[in-house]
């Protein structure tokens, strides 16, 4: 990785200047500056950040923190109000995918002007356009007009086309794969393969274990000032802890998510087909554990198309809040699970002598990518338990420990 950074800023404040109503811009026109009709709104203040070639950096903070903003002035969408930015190499970002399409225009014109705006000469679009084409998988749409598409053949195109350049610099806003399905996984792997190649990427989501995952350093915004930087791990704690103090964190959904449980293997992909939870005798939506005595089985049944590797299960447990107080991952413990023919298969996470503590729990469920990277499905309160305890141990698990004198 080299030291040298490639992108810079220095200083850099967004304001906007809100206004209660249409008729108090044309005053403002009118007295021009003698009296002020309009409020200052600081979407960023005092942004000091260096990136260096071929870090990849997360960017994580609550709806209206900034980082959107963040990101639209490094790709220069946006003006700074105050400050310098400076950029050296080749940006591709996906912001808002096909926002610069014509409606009118085909597929195929498309391409080559918004590859021709990326910085892509005649000659290398010409190179790529077969390649941007297959990669979208609407070859047979690609002289209609763009108008006709659907959302989903729209953004593939639009990915295709942004992903395509060989950019120095990836920037992404919120997802780090677009479409359904099979194109979802396809278009992680396009960004994952950037990643491999030394390619500097930014990107903010709302996914704090891809930040943590993917990430070299993590920045946290607030209220448009950075407020922490530094390693993934330790910035997502720090925002964690912050998140878990919001009074404004709306109570999480109590209805259990509805089960598959038909379905051949999905072309490209995987999803959840049932899961099943059990306290000893107990089984089903509700289960009553007693702390430090009771044993929790979680069986996850899956289906995947067996063109890919097996993919990867994950549990985790989470207050009604949705504070996670812990999980576990077949990844992580080096387990690989195993599937049938038909592209089946389960998992089984055993719980013995389950260590929470007296409380509320729901479980979430996700089926991953071998790499536990890419989410292909999830299901979310397939389980709620209540917790009971014998003695005035606080917190949310008891730890293994001894005493001594």
């Amino acid at each position: 990785m080299s030291c040298d950074p490639v992108i810079s800023l220095q200083g850099v404040d967004k304001c906007y200047q809100l206004y209660a109503q249409p008729v108090d811009r044309l005053k403002q026109f009118v007295w021009r500056g003698k009296r002020n009709f309009y409020q200052d709104f600081w979407a960023l203040r005092n942004i000091n950040l260096e990136i260096n070639a071929g870090e990849v950096i997360g960017i994580v903070g609550c709806n209206g923190a900034g980082k959107s903003t963040l990101l639209q002035l490094i790709c220069g969408t946006l003006s700074p109000s105050a400050g310098n930015i400076t950029v050296n190499g080749r940006i591709a970002a996906l912001l808002e995918l096909g926002a610069g399409f014509n409606p009118e225009f085909s597929g195929r014109e498309n391409v080559w002007m918004n590859a021709a705006i990326l910085g892509l000469s005649d000659k290398e679009i010409g190179e790529r356009f077969d390649d941007i084409v297959a990669f979208s998988g609407i070859s047979d749409f690609i002289d209609q007009p763009v108008k006709t598409y659907s959302s989903g053949m729209y953004v593939r195109l639009a990915f295709a086309v942004a992903t395509s350049v060989d950019p120095d610099i990836l920037i992404i806003d919120e997802a780090l794969s677009v479409g359904d399905g099979a194109f979802a996984r396809k278009s992680f792997d396009r960004i994952m393969q950037l990643k491999a190649a030394g390619k500097t990427i930014l990107f903010c989501s709302h996914s704090l274990y891809h930040i943590e995952a993917i990430c070299d350093r993590a920045i946290w915004l607030n209220r448009g000032e950075i407020v922490k930087s530094g390693g993934p791990a330790a910035v997502i704690s720090a925002y964690d802890l912050f998140l878990a103090g919001q009074d404004s964190q709306t109570e999480a959904e109590t209805e259990i998510a509805v089960q598959n449980t038909s379905g051949n293997a999905p072309a490209g992909s995987a999803r959840i087909t049932k899961v099943e939870c059990r306290v000893e005798q107990q089984s089903g939506k509700t289960l009553a554990l007693q702390s430090l005595q009771s044993t929790l089985n979680i069986k996850i049944f899956f289906v995947g198309d067996t063109s890919l590797p097996v993919p990867s299960v994950a549990v985790a447990i989470v207050t009604k809040n949705e504070t996670l107080i812990a999980s576990a991952s077949s990844k992580n413990d080096d387990i690989v699970l195993t599937r049938a023919a038909d592209g089946s298969g389960s998992a089984l996470l055993v719980l013995p002598k389950c260590p929470l503590l007296k409380g509320e729990y729901y479980i979430n469920v996700f089926l991953a990518c071998e790499q536990a990277l890419h989410v292909y499905d999830h299901a979310q309160h397939v389980a709620e338990l209540y917790v009971s305890q014998s003695g005035l141990e606080q917190g949310f698990v008891s730890l293994p420990h001894t005493w001594e004198s």
